[in-house]
């Protein structure tokens, strides 16, 4: 039998929000997998927790995957956990879980806290679905190729470091509008938290009106944007008429199926119809 690689979250900042199950779990495991020992250390040190750690972040992810899985392997259990929130979301972990799913290992998450999922809680828009974003590219044409994605019309949920944060807000505003609404979260469930909701023009004084504010980690929440206008609807009867010029039924219902979306054997049917 494989053992169980637990997918814990842990406090995104307040560490009293460590729930009972995730500190059940990184008592029980052989060895815990965490993005910086000595932040894990200070959660398990907080709650009377000893166990063995390994350092598991960007630049080292596939060696350290490896000493998990050999552990997984033996029948043994142990836990991946990030610095903060839930593992394997814009942090290290991913790699290390499709692993274990190839070789067999059970995968158990053991949820709780998500900067996205607190930030879009007390955003307040109210659509049953969002976006998560993660990080935008530090420049280039990445970081224009994904400003442009976020002008969609469903909540945007972005990551975003404090010495990038003055330049992001202007480059949202430029590019969304000045009028689109944001919900900026700080430092999220830490003693200075701040959370927001203005439009993105007014966005940039509010960070600069308090000098600490540039300070921290942030959550951005963007409001919708319009629905984009759906494009006309095609004519299929035009296109088969144009397509029969030079096809026979058969093929011409083939070409038309790919570019109206339409089924087919209805094409087919049509096609065959204004044959005759």
């Amino acid at each position: 039998m494989k053992g169980t690689l637990y997918v814990v979250a842990t406090p995104i900042g307040n560490l009293a929000d460590a729930s009972p199950r995730a500190l059940e779990v990184l008592r029980s495991v052989e060895l815990i997998a965490c993005e910086d020992t000595r932040v894990t250390r200070t959660l398990l040190a907080r709650n009377g927790i000893e166990r063995p750690l390994v350092a598991l972040h960007e630049h080292n992810e596939r060696e350290a995957a490896a000493k998990i899985l050999e552990v997984l392997a033996s029948g043994r259990s142990a836990a991946l956990v990030s610095d903060a929130g839930t593992p394997a979301i814009s942090d290290p972990g991913a790699h290390l879980v499709a692993r274990a799913h190839r070789e067999g290992a059970r995968v158990s998450p053991v949820p709780g806290p998500s900067a996205a999922a607190a930030a879009y809680s007390a955003a307040g828009f109210g659509e049953a679905r969002f976006f998560f974003a993660g990080f935008l590219p530090a420049s280039g044409a990445a970081r224009r190729k994904a400003l442009e994605a976020l002008d969609a019309p469903w909540p945007i949920v972005l990551y975003e470091a404090p010495h990038r944060i003055e330049r992001t807000l202007l480059d949202l505003a430029e590019r969304l509008g000045a009028e689109r609404e944001v919900a900026i979260g700080r430092e999220l469930t830490k003693k200075f938290e701040e959370t927001v909701r203005l439009p993105l023009g007014e966005a940039p004084a509010w960070l600069a009106a308090v000098p600490q504010r540039a300070q921290g980690e942030f959550v951005l929440v963007l409001a919708p944007g319009a629905e984009k206008a759906a494009p006309a609807a095609l004519d299929a009867d035009g296109v088969l008429d144009a397509l029969l010029e030079a096809l026979a039924p058969s093929e011409a219902a083939k070409i038309a199926a790919r570019i109206t979306g339409l089924p087919k054997n209805e094409l087919y049917r049509r096609a065959l119809a204004r044959r005759k």
